[in-house]
């Protein structure tokens, strides 16, 4: 699928300790300077799915394979980047290209980070990664008009195209977000070449001290009260301890670990879920002896669709795909017991693959 989430936010929030964390194909350099990460690092990160480990106690396969979702580590922004501050540009252009943001917003006390904001404000800090994603973006849709606005006159879908973007440049000037017009996918068209950072969704991540990870604490409190309008999720953790966790090999001495700080699983667990669901995916499964696997797909994709993430010729030739649904798999424990009860239905190319689908497809070569 090759979808982004794309790890921002001010420098030293813990950006590159949370990265090093959930990616388990790269690791970037966590040092307390600024600018420390200046070429993303992409990292691929297995999505959690207590499902795979249900269907494996019950097919007992040779492998059982996650799917995988892309993490990109951005440096960190600061204030003035849309004008090019600190590398600005370049970092504005690396975000650009992610289909989905996770916003750190420091969240802890300790004098030994480095902190040129001043007091701990998350609040502020958020405005200000909001204020150069808006400017940014401003500077895009204000290029625009002005060549829209001449079709206009003699071109009616040109005017609608010149209504929405002055409805984005009204809302970025009021200091507002794109994503906070719900525009519709017809509307979100007159700005598609733009590829506006603000109008990305959006995940933050509260990082707190170690003492605060389970409670949260003042100043996790106050961002999620103050994104509570935007509908966004919230996160509260320690990247650091989710660091540790996982540098941990053996499985025995991670449980311990977590045991001590009293997590029945890491917190990145629920982050890389919500990243998932974030960027609009659902999963699929094949199962057999020899393999089980999940696989990723976009929400609302049709059977031929679905088929296509294994290879292009499952799509071109598709016949038809046997379904069963995961909790009938679950019951029945087996192919043949479902196919015996009647929960095996054979799906046509309008069928629209449900969420933990579990899938055999038939196609020509």
């Amino acid at each position: 699928m090759a979808l982004q989430a794309g790890i921002v936010g001010l420098p030293n929030v813990g950006k590159s300790t949370l990265f090093n964390a959930v990616s388990n194909s790269a690791k970037a350099q966590a040092s307390n300077y600024r600018f420390c990460t200046i070429e993303p690092n992409v990292g691929l990160v297995d999505v959690p799915d207590d499902r795979l480990n249900k269907l494996r106690d019950l097919v007992i396969p040779n492998r059982v394979v996650p799917t995988q979702l892309e993490i990109v580590d951005i440096a960190g922004l600061v204030k003035g980047a849309s004008k090019g501050e600190g590398l600005g540009n370049k970092f504005l252009a690396n975000i650009r290209e992610v289909d989905a943001i996770i916003h750190v917003i420091r969240c802890f006390e300790d004098e030994n980070v480095l902190r040129e904001e001043g007091i701990i404000n998350p609040m502020g800090d958020k405005d200000i990664i909001d204020t150069e994603l808006q400017l940014k973006d401003l500077d895009g849709i204000e290029r625009k008009i002005p060549k829209v606005e001449k079709l206009s006159k003699n071109d009616p879908k040109a005017k609608a195209e010149l209504d929405v973007l002055l409805l984005c440049k009204k809302t970025l000037d009021d200091g507002k977000n794109i994503r906070s017009l719900g525009l519709s996918k017809e509307d979100k068209s007159a700005i598609a070449d733009l590829n506006c950072l603000t109008d990305k969704r959006v995940l933050y991540i509260a990082n707190v001290d170690e003492a605060s990870m389970h409670s949260g604490n003042k100043f996790s409190e106050a961002l999620i009260e103050g994104v509570k309008d935007e509908g966004a999720q919230v996160i509260v953790m320690c990247n650091n301890a989710e660091a540790q966790i996982a540098e941990i090999e053996n499985e025995e001495d991670k449980l311990m670990f977590m045991e001590e700080y009293g997590m029945k699983e890491p917190a990145l667990n629920r982050l890389i879920q919500s990243a998932y669901k974030l960027l609009n995916l659902e999963t699929y499964f094949t199962v057999g002896v020899q393999e089980v696997r999940a696989w990723t797909i976009m929400n609302g994709w049709k059977a031929p669709q679905a088929a296509s993430v294994i290879h292009n010729d499952f799509e071109k030739g598709f016949i038809k795909a046997e379904v069963i649904s995961y909790e009938d798999f679950i019951q029945y424990k087996s192919e043949v017991a479902c196919k015996e009860v009647g929960k095996l239905r054979i799906e046509g190319k309008e069928y629209i693959v449900k969420d933990g689908d579990i899938m055999h497809f038939r196609f020509n070569v």
